[in-house]
């Protein structure tokens, strides 16, 4: 039995209150005692966390590890390296690898694959329909036994309104949740900006808002036939954001997030067609971007996620409609996370959690709330997945100080605030900076 006493650390353990200086023991992996340490327990490692925080191990509710199927873009050793880097002990990865997960076998082994790497806790989510084509129901009891905390459809929207009823109602008859990405299969397909003065004046195809909305009015619509729970992924606008408030207000079961890069960026961000800010859903207008950064504060928007997608050179660096969507985010969470506090919410001193506790609590027990793991709480008995953190300490993002394969992000140069300095999973030190 190993045991780890961190010491001197401020400990921001939001699902449990906890905000201020505050020692953790840990044994055989799990919590054993905040605060003063149990009678007759001897620390076999001791870290000294002084000036650092100490939170739960990140969740991030979107990572596309690319196992299987696009080990040329990432491998799972390398996504699941760039986890630990940024402080993430468990992600919840999409179903669109190739093959798509679909089938019981390929979950177990991509679960096997995942464990044997002794790094970040993956969790998958299973195909809603087989090969994502929209026309018919996989077995999600079997693909739940094989480890899927719910089901998704990815970047593939379905197209006929009856094979979403009946995945809804099936997914109600057991309790599983839906996480759907709400966009209209025609409205903006094959868009690549976000509709607006900009994408016109460039000469790009638009995506218009209503892609977004019209979703999820359809979606709300099944949700009060079906009474399913349904998880909203990377909500990208003001007027999406008003919907889930009012739909959360009628008591409809639902909850979204938002990619963390939406948080910061806007349209604009584009400049001069840079292929690194294409992503989907599209960066949107300031006006929406602030909305995002609102609902975040109010509780519309309940976590932030990394939206890990990594792309290799020769998708990205094409010409902007050419290149593949997608940005590189695992390692950004936690800075970016600290950056809406410190650009957002130290401006609006609203009732509550101090700024600092309110960005962890997006992105480990609100994240941990939505996905429905054990995971994001440091409470006695709980797993010792740990992150560690110099909030103050200042990094430039670059290739070179990235450890996933996609080295492919609009933040590229810009200076972040909150390095990990260590990433503990079942209380064993993975990663120390």
């Amino acid at each position: 039995m190993t045991t780890l006493h961190i010491k001197n650390g401020h400990l921001i353990d939001p699902a449990n209150g906890i905000d201020g200086l505050q020692d953790l023991f840990i044994a055989d992996g799990k919590v054993l005692a905040v605060g003063s340490a149990p009678a007759g327990f001897k620390a076999d490692t001791t870290f000294d966390a002084t000036g650092l925080v100490v939170s739960p191990g990140l969740v991030d509710l979107s990572a596309r590890l690319r196992e299987p199927g696009y080990e040329y873009k990432a491998t799972l050793e390398s996504e699941l390296q760039a986890a630990l880097q940024g402080g993430v002990t468990s992600l919840v990865c999409p179903p669109d690898t190739d093959p798509v997960l679909d089938e019981p076998g390929l979950v177990e082994m991509l679960k096997y694959r995942a464990k044997t790497q002794n790094k970040a806790h993956v969790h998958p989510l299973g195909a809603l329909t087989m090969g994502l084509k929209g026309k018919s129901l996989t077995e999600m009891a079997e693909l739940t036994e094989a480890g899927c905390i719910g089901f998704a459809q990815a970047e593939e929207p379905i197209e006929d309104t009856t094979v979403l009823l009946r995945a809804m109602q099936y997914a109600n008859t057991f309790g599983y949740t839906v996480w759907l990405r709400p966009q209209d299969p025609h409205i903006g397909r094959g868009g690549i900006a976000h509709s607006g003065p900009l994408a016109s004046r460039l000469g790009l195809s638009g995506v218009p808002v209503m892609s977004e909305t019209i979703a999820l009015h359809t979606i709300f619509e099944l949700m009060r036939a079906s009474r399913a729970r349904v998880h909203l992924c990377r909500i990208s606008s003001s007027a999406g954001l008003e919907l889930i408030r009012a739909a959360k207000a009628e008591g409809l079961p639902v909850t979204c997030d938002v990619g963390v890069h939406h948080v910061h960026l806007t349209d604009a961000d584009i400049g001069f067609f840079d292929s690194n800010a294409r992503v989907t859903p599209p960066f949107r207008s300031q006006r929406d971007r602030d909305a995002i950064r609102a609902g975040l504060l109010d509780g519309t928007v309940d976590a932030m996620c990394s939206d890990h997608t990594p792309v290799d050179d020769d998708e990205k660096l094409l010409p902007f409609g050419e290149a593949s969507p997608g940005a590189t985010g695992l390692e950004l969470l936690l800075s970016l996370a600290l950056k809406w506090v410190d650009d957002y919410a130290l401006a609006q001193p609203q009732a509550g959690a101090r700024p600092l506790a309110r960005a962890v609590a997006k992105v480990t027990s609100d994240a941990a709330r939505v996905a429905g793991i054990p995971a994001g709480s440091l409470a006695v008995g709980e797993a010792a997945d740990i992150c560690v953190f110099d909030p103050a300490a200042r990094w430039t993002v670059s290739s070179a100080s990235l450890a996933s394969q996609g080295k492919h992000t609009p933040f590229l140069g810009y200076e972040l605030s909150g390095i990990v300095k260590a990433t503990i999973v079942a209380g064993q030190v993975a990663f120390q900076r």
